[in-house]
């Protein structure tokens, strides 16, 4: 066994296989910059920890379900000026989950909500908390399938988990008793012990009529209101601007 072959034993074994990606660039760098062994030592393991770090946020990442990857480097503050940047990046900083607070985004369809959510949990994932994102449509059908193969409460565990929870679209249509029941359940839990964004295209005034029972409405959404940052969204639609143009040649066909 040569000396090469021995070295990526021993670095698998003790799993630092990691090292071989950038161990040839290291040897050249050292002996440019005629670096000492305790100098080239620490290279090697920076390498390793940004490796690890790295794989630890694509996994975040992952986890999370997010549609897109929506970044805050990404969103177009200028084409929507009522839009508060500066609430936006502080929330990116992601003190609210620290705090255990909540987010909700409110108005119009196509101004931005979905991206400004999932850029706030990309900042999160990036400062190593979990996070899941879902439409407020998948979870309640999630659960609801979970009623039916007894598997609710495994199901419920994976919304409550996570140090921040993104529901999308809340408030689309209104919610029947389950429904009711599975949302005030993710609240009353989450409350004050973990994170929640909510977007919907009502503002939460307006949420009460969609319970259809109005105590555990006013209790879910005092709990919610009571320990929330409230941004709302208003301005133009960006889809509305992306939406592909006809021009008037191929609206009448070709001849």
């Amino acid at each position: 066994m040569n000396l090469d072959h021995q070295l990526k034993e021993q670095l698998r074994t003790l799993r630092l296989s990691g090292f071989l990606e950038s161990l040839d660039l290291r040897l050249q760098q050292a002996q440019k910059d005629s670096l000492g062994y305790l100098e080239f030592l620490q290279v090697l393991l920076q390498d390793e920890v940004e490796r690890r770090e790295a794989k630890k946020l694509n996994l975040r990442i992952c986890r999370a379900c997010f549609e897109e990857e929506k970044t805050l480097e990404g969103f177009d503050f200028s084409f929507n000026p009522k839009i508060s940047a500066k609430v936006v990046r502080d929330l990116c900083r992601c003190t609210f989950i620290e705090k255990h607070e909540h987010v909700l985004l409110c108005g119009p369809s196509g101004v931005g909500k979905t991206h400004i959510a999932q850029a706030i949990g990309h900042h999160a994932c990036r400062l190593g908390h979990d996070v899941l994102f879902t439409k407020a449509v998948k979870l309640f059908r999630v659960l609801l399938a979970g009623r039916a193969d007894q598997s609710w409460e495994k199901r419920m565990k994976r919304y409550l988990a996570p140090d921040l929870l993104i529901i999308d679209d809340f408030g689309l249509s209104a919610l029947n008793p389950l429904q009711a029941e599975d949302f005030y359940e993710i609240i009353a839990e989450r409350y004050l012990r973990s994170s929640i964004i909510i977007t919907s295209n009502r503002p939460p005034q307006d949420w009460l009529p969609l319970f259809p029972d109005p105590v555990m409405a006013n209790s879910a959404l005092d709990r919610l209101a009571h320990n929330a940052h409230h941004l709302i969204t208003e301005g133009d639609s960006y889809r509305r601007i992306l939406k592909p143009k006809i021009s008037p040649s191929t609206s009448r066909g070709v001849n």
